[in-house]
């Protein structure tokens, strides 16, 4: 669906990727994770043909984004970090951007504004930012497109609203669609995504399933360094020490992902070497 084959792209003289390959499949939640400023912004808007790569090839369900075809542009639906909402009410708003997607679905939207609880009386100027960021999300899910990608999309949402959009992305999944979802705050996807994917300085750092995570990585805590075996990464928290270790079990465990995180950016070559035993 999504092929990307050693990308270039760099803004002025800064080069932000230098062979950078991936391939993203229907039927899955990508987790594309990294520091602010690291080239995960970058990457979805090269995606979406909305920046345009200096090198290496890539296509998106056969098409080049660059050429930013009607074909195209109506299978891919962008949530940016930041965005611009007209002074509109919602149905202003619905009757100037949904004609541009074939498969969108109004009662799908109007049932996802419900969920999301966003005050249908309010026109978008009025509303707060997370009220406008999760209009901007129903949209999207309503417009059915076989790509989604999202930018930092649980930024200016509480925490009941970002349980919510868990719950709504994991629902809106089939095996026609690829969602990919750009951020910083790994919390928010766990028990959500299917593949994380790792970007540091515009190279990718770490690429694997949730599935392989559980069998080759053990999370847990511990009283005492000593009782820690094999560990990648501690650190020390309130009840002892959090740990990363490698999986000698062979059980699947729970994951976190921030502490992942924390293992694959401090010491990723030490990761690694767990999926390769």
């Amino acid at each position: 669906m999504i092929r990307i084959d050693q990308l270039q792209f760099r803004y002025g003289s800064r080069p932000v990727f230098t062979g950078l390959s991936l391939n993203l499949h229907p039927g899955y939640i990508y987790g594309l994770l990294g520091k602010n400023g690291t080239g995960k912004s970058t990457l979805l808007r090269v995606i979406g043909g909305l920046l345009f790569p200096d090198g290496g090839q890539i296509t998106v369900n056969g098409f080049v984004p660059g050429k930013r075809q009607p074909a195209f542009l109506e299978q891919i639906f962008t949530v940016p970090e930041e965005f611009y909402f007209p002074d509109a009410s919602i149905d202003q708003f619905v009757a100037g951007n949904a004609p541009f997607y074939p498969a969108y679905d109004n009662a799908q939207f109007e049932r996802y504004l419900l969920e999301f609880a966003v005050p249908r009386n309010l026109s978008l100027k009025a509303m707060s930012y997370g009220q406008k960021k999760k209009t901007l999300i129903s949209f999207g899910l309503a417009c059915n497109t076989p790509i989604l990608l999202m930018d930092e999309p649980t930024n200016g949402l509480d925490i009941m609203s970002k349980s919510q959009f868990r719950k709504v992305i994991a629902g809106a999944l089939s095996e026609n669609k690829c969602i990919l979802i750009s951020t910083h705050q790994v919390k928010d996807l766990e028990k959500l995504i299917d593949r994380v994917t790792v970007i540091d300085e515009g190279t990718i750092l770490f690429d694997q399933t949730i599935d392989s995570i559980g069998n080759n990585l053990q999370f847990g805590l511990s009283f005492t360094k000593e009782e820690m075996d094999e560990t990648i990464y501690a650190e020390s928290s309130i009840r002892g020490y959090a740990f990363v270790s490698r999986n000698q079990s062979g059980q699947e465990g729970n994951i976190d992902l921030e502490m992942l995180y924390k293992a694959i950016v401090t010491d990723a070559p030490a990761v690694q070497a767990a999926f390769q035993q």
